[in-house]
């Protein structure tokens, strides 16, 4: 007679789960933050068909394509060659990081902030780390995504908000650019005090020369202008997407594998979040007493809890004073993660090379935000007395 073998019992099985969960949360901290924003307010305005109101359809198409491409680009080490060439041309630590930074802030003025994001962090991270000097990623992110976001306020089309007030007022582009010069130029020489700051090391490629790509570097050089053309409507955003999934489909399927679909789920949640937020009566009648006392303060502050599109959006409807609505929801781009959904792609891009570091980036990313969010609010409201 045998007696049956006893199955062995598997240990960890629990652990492993709660491992992949936490791990999971870590990564995506700010997905499931957003999301959790979206379902509360759903609770308090239940989905109906004025939801569909709040997806704007062609941001997301952009995002998808812009990311869809810099994967195409990262897979042919394009970053890579632009950043050997940077090195080579700046030779230092301190140059290197104020060219990256100064590439940002001017790409804001000509691709909108999260597009110069997408475009220069992955070419950050390459000069960065093929130099042997990632101690100083979080510094170059963060200085990065100030540049983005207020570089971008000097220009109607340099943020998504910029277009929607610009539009909404029929603002002459003479006074919009006039408006927007003082706290553009303060940005420049905070900007670049803060990167004097780094020392001047010598920077020396740990990696080897190569060669790209020819034919494959042209193809998406032109995906890429076709990525940013259609945020200027020169051509339907679809036509857009068409050309960049069936180019994409043929010559790099991995690319559009690799697209950070997360990122895209979190501008969906915060796109829900937001426009539940401007529904909500008690909200409504809070920001339209606050609007007539201090338009400029309020649209700031307004920023750092429900971000500084829908703040836009939301605070138009409340006060005539096109000026310091526009001053303000630009220059409280800067402040929390959520005041710029383009701090967000930042935060991502940061933790995804540097997993378990989100506490320490999350900390130099207030201090630097904040105290830029002061000094601007304060000059501002000098300039605005």
């Amino acid at each position: 007679m045998q007696i049956a073998k006893r199955k062995p019992i598997e240990h960890g099985t629990h652990g492993e789960r709660k491992g992949k969960i936490t791990s999971f949360l870590k990564k995506n901290a700010v997905l499931c933050i957003a999301v959790v924003a979206a379902l509360v307010t759903s609770v308090i305005v239940p989905p109906d068909k004025e939801y569909l109101s709040y997806f704007d359809l062609k941001t997301l198409t952009c995002l998808f394509c812009v990311l869809a491409v810099v994967c195409a680009f990262r897979n042919i080490r394009f970053f890579s060659y632009l950043a050997s060439s940077i090195v080579r041309l700046f030779k230092n630590t301190r140059a290197c990081i104020l060219a990256l930074v100064y590439i940002t802030f001017l790409g804001s003025m000509l691709i909108a902030n999260d597009m110069a994001l997408l475009t220069f962090l992955p070419l950050g991270f390459f000069v960065l780390s093929s130099t042997g000097q990632r101690k100083y990623m979080a510094f170059t992110f963060i200085m990065q995504n100030i540049a983005a976001n207020l570089g971008g306020m000097l220009t109607p089309f340099g943020n998504p908000q910029n277009l929607y007030l610009y539009t909404k007022f029929n603002i002459p582009t003479g006074e919009f650019v006039a408006t927007m010069l003082p706290p553009f130029c303060i940005s420049i020489a905070l900007i670049t005090l803060c990167c004097l700051f780094v020392k001047k090391q010598p920077l020396t490629l740990t990696e080897e020369d190569y060669a790209l790509p020819k034919l494959r570097t042209v193809i998406y050089s032109i995906l890429f202008v076709l990525s940013i053309v259609i945020v200027f409507r020169v051509i339907p955003y679809w036509i857009g997407l068409i050309v960049i999934l069936i180019s994409l489909l043929i010559l790099d399927r991995k690319a559009l594998k690799d697209v950070d679909y997360g990122l895209l789920l979190t501008f969906v949640a915060f796109f829900i979040f937001s426009g539940n937020m401007a529904r909500i009566p008690a909200v409504q009648k809070l920001f339209s007493d606050l609007m007539s006392k201090n338009p400029l303060l309020v649209s700031a502050l307004s920023c750092q809890v429900i971000s500084n599109v829908p703040s836009a959006i939301l605070l138009s409807k409340f006060t005539t004073d096109w000026r310091e609505l526009l001053v303000g929801v630009n220059i409280g781009g800067v402040g929390t993660l959520i005041s710029s959904l383009a701090s967000l792609i930042t935060f991502r891009e940061y933790t995804k090379h540097n997993p378990g570091k989100a506490g320490k980036y999350v900390l130099l990313f207030s201090a630097f935000n904040f105290g830029f969010l002061i000094l601007l609010t304060l000059a501002e409201y000098f300039i605005f007395l």
